[in-house]
């Protein structure tokens, strides 16, 4: 806890510097502004609310749940060419193919994850779920994810993800899977079922708990406040989850989202994404190595207008952070389970 050490991610295969001590240092750089509170409910001109009309001239239906829709500015398209072939081994291309979709959690711009109810973010689980499946039908990986609060990205407040479905596999995806198939080749058990067992066992990372899953802040955490969400039981896929499995995702979601609001009282920004095995021509193959899991990348440090900055030594070398995966544990977990608001 004060002395610096090196801890090895497992499931990327890297390495990240743990540096405590600094986490005590002046603070004289950028400050964030935090994300605004004063969200309207419902904006005419908001292409993500019920009812607007969006970029390319549609205008939106008056939902009242979740609504899915093709992302009207994509970043992968099912009819790109193929790149032609390669003159030299520096210089290789590939084909790149896919779809990309937008799913609006709710119909109020104002009403992030954690404020809504068991039953709206039981909504959204189950509609991940489908689109993982028809997705996953034909293309190979389907990445669900949200970023949240500019500070991540986001351009729009209104509450909701994207879906990139892709012809290949990405390289945290190749990645996880080398990893997953060595530990279970070398162990004969699914890597993260043995981790969240253990886990669960030492409970000193552990941020919330229930019958069905769990959240750590991973022992090889590279984010301050980074959190991983483990099923207890082996399960690949996100449309794999029975009901009760759902039901039990919507709390613990709820739960660690109220903490993370909590931490700051501010809207707390984050990445977040869930990986799960390969779809597509996969599901032919034996993915038994792999153990559906979500990780939450969130990027503040000391308050809601420090962040942590991943430049220099991280970009050049490698990860480091400044508390370590215990304290940022201890400091969730003792933090009330009702919103600030």
């Amino acid at each position: 806890a004060e002395h610096q050490h090196a801890r090895y991610n497992p499931l990327r295969d890297d390495w990240v510097l743990v540096s405590a001590h600094r986490v005590k240092r002046p603070w004289q750089g950028q400050l964030e502004k935090p994300s605004p509170e004063d969200v309207p409910r419902w904006d005419p001109n908001n292409p993500l609310c019920p009812g607007a009309t969006r970029a390319n001239g549609e205008v939106n239906p008056q939902y009242e749940g979740t609504f899915v829709f093709p992302n009207d500015f994509p970043a992968l398209q099912p009819d790109a060419p193929e790149p032609g072939d390669s003159d030299h081994p520096l210089f290789r291309a590939a084909a790149a193919q896919g779809v990309c979709k937008v799913m609006c959690f709710h119909p109020w711009s104002d009403l992030t994850l954690p404020l809504m109810s068991l039953a709206e973010i039981r909504a959204v689980i189950d509609a991940w779920a489908e689109l993982a499946a028809d997705l996953g039908a034909s293309y190979p990986w389907v990445q669900i994810f949200e970023n949240k609060g500019a500070m991540m990205g986001c351009s729009n407040p209104h509450p909701h993800c994207q879906v990139w479905a892709s012809s290949f596999l990405p390289n945290e995806a190749r990645l996880e899977d080398r990893t997953q198939q060595q530990h279970l080749s070398q162990h004969g058990v699914p890597m993260l079922l043995e981790y969240a067992e253990q886990e669960a066992h030492r409970k000193e990372r552990l941020v919330v708990e229930n019958r069905d899953w769990l959240v750590v802040v991973p022992y090889w955490a590279t984010w301050p406040y980074q959190t991983l969400l483990l099923p207890r039981r082996h399960v690949c896929r996100l449309q794999e989850l029975h009901e009760g499995e759902r039901d039990s995702l919507a709390s613990i979601m709820k739960r660690l989202l109220i903490k993370y609001d909590n931490l700051f009282e501010v809207s707390f920004p984050y990445s977040m994404g869930w990986h799960g095995a390969p779809t597509g021509s996969y599901l032919e193959e034996d993915c038994r190595h792999w153990q559906l899991h979500a990780h939450y990348y969130p990027p503040l440090l000391r308050s809601a207008t420090v962040r942590k900055f991943m430049v220099g030594y991280e970009m050049l070398a490698q990860a480091q952070r400044d508390l370590t995966p215990e304290q940022a544990a201890e400091r969730l977990r003792s933090l009330p389970e009702v919103h600030y608001k």
